[in-house]
């Protein structure tokens, strides 16, 4: 491979990067076509971009970032394919769903919400981080709990027991 060629891989993994700053580093080798297709296409399906790349490049590109994302570099060994993605969480699902059918891919790193994860025994962890939507929607739902509770006590019974409550209160004065 030409200089050229390296500096072209380099500059596109780069604005990959810079579009999707979550990625999982895995071992697909050992996958035959068919299984490899398979992952492929459930990746497309959750909106996952899978990229075969060589150790090297993608490492001249993680050296140029954080600290964190240097120090994924040690696991940068063997056959290595990349899972660029949007969701925090969507490739370790994917992982483990096929690691559970097929043996296959293997985690070796991630760097999710500018955390570095190291090793497969991270993956039940990657698979609990909750989205920004999750996150959201958790924080909405404590929000309204206790309204709703107040709405709900003041429905149930006609409010016959707040209403009987305020009575007592103002009859002690």
């Amino acid at each position: 491979m030409r200089r050229e060629e390296k500096a072209q891989i380099i500059e596109a993994i780069a604005a990959q990067l810079e579009q999707t700053p979550d990625f999982y580093v895995t071992d697909i080798s050992g996958l035959n076509a068919e299984q490899t297709s398979e992952l492929r296409r459930a990746c497309f399906e959750k909106d996952i971009k899978l990229v075969v790349v060589k150790n090297t490049l993608l490492s001249k590109v993680i050296e140029k970032g954080t600290a964190e994302a240097a120090s994924l570099i040690p696991t940068l060994e063997g056959p290595t394919a990349v899972m660029f993605t949007t969701t925090p969480n969507g490739p370790a699902k994917l992982i483990k769903e096929f690691a559970e059918k097929m043996g296959k891919p293997v985690l070796k790193s991630a760097l999710v919400q500018d955390c570095a994860y190291l090793g497969a025994e991270n993956l039940d962890a990657l698979v609990n981080i909750k989205s920004r939507e999750e996150l959201i929607g958790d924080i909405i739902t404590l929000l309204q709990s206790p309204a709703k509770n107040v709405i709900s006590a003041l429905q149930a019974a006609g409010g016959g027991k707040i209403a009987g409550l305020v009575q007592t209160l103002s009859e002690k004065e």
